[in-house]
């Protein structure tokens, strides 16, 4: 399916939504947090969720069959900037799930012996050289994510993560990129294709839709599409998040693309109502 662009033509959404609509009880509203629910901002710790986006949420959650938040923070951090305790949330781009009602997150079990190697890995680099270059560090357990977004020199910041990027790779770490951000995380298990898997593992549903701003958020729409082929799914929508940083396969890999989280919010508004 070629893209559609932004949400302008309501004939044109009314259409794209309609298999979602059409049996709420079996579809699946699948979500990316940061940079589409949630503005990208300087520093992690400083991002929200706009209140209308949880209104939105909390209400989808009472008609649909299935509301999840797929991050890469982790579960329960994801859970508490959303602020909604009955829905999914899948954390650490797919290493842990926390399904409604749920107070601890499952781990994947490929993580088993490999809890601790990234953090290791980053205890063994030199913290002030890190800082001097303007990388931060982020502790997120299993994976450990270094950010340079607001960095004095966000060039030579970034030179020198995929500097650590080959150390790691060499360590038997896996580095995956993100919107200045690296992530190192052991190898196998994980990632939002994944996590998209478990959650529509649920029982009768048939439609689903997922919205992303970046290069992990690919992950779960090859996913999607995976389902919808081989039968498990009727119905499958990719949600294109777009933002000057985006990378351009998103549009192209996209159904639908919408201008930032404010786009994306118009949709939840359109399925909601």
């Amino acid at each position: 399916m070629s893209p559609e662009t932004e949400t302008g033509d309501g004939g044109a959404l009314a259409s794209l939504l309609a298999p979602l609509r059409a049996d709420p009880a079996r579809t699946a509203i699948l979500t990316d947090v940061d940079g589409t629910l949630a503005p990208i901002v300087a520093r992690p710790e400083q991002a929200a969720v706009p209140q209308r986006a949880k209104e939105l949420l909390e209400a989808l959650s009472g008609r649909f069959g299935l509301v999840g938040c797929i991050s890469g923070r982790q579960a329960l951090e994801a859970q508490r900037l959303v602020g909604i305790a009955g829905i999914a949330y899948a954390g650490n781009h797919g290493l842990e799930l926390l399904l409604p009602g749920a107070e601890t997150p499952q781990l994947d079990p490929a993580l088993v012996g490999q809890e601790h190697s990234a953090a290791e890995f980053v205890a063994a680099l030199e913290p002030r050289a890190l800082q001097a270059t303007g990388l931060r560090l982020e502790d997120k357990g299993p994976i450990q994510t270094l950010h340079w977004r607001g960095a004095e020199d966000e060039q030579g910041a970034e030179s020198r993560a995929h500097e650590i990027a080959a150390e790691a790779g060499r360590a038997k770490l896996e580095p995956r990129w993100g919107r200045k951000v690296l992530e190192l995380r052991p190898i196998g298990g994980g990632g939002k294709d994944a996590a998209v898997a478990a959650l529509l593992a649920s029982d009768g549903v048939t439609a689903a839709i997922y919205a992303g701003d970046d290069r992990t958020d690919l992950d779960a729409f090859r996913r999607l599409r995976e389902l919808r082929e081989e039968g498990e799914l009727q119905a499958a929508i990719c949600v294109g998040v777009i933002s000057p940083e985006a990378p351009p396969e998103l549009a192209e890999e996209a159904d639908q693309f919408v201008d930032g989280p404010a786009g994306w919010l118009a949709m939840l508004e359109a399925l909601a109502g």
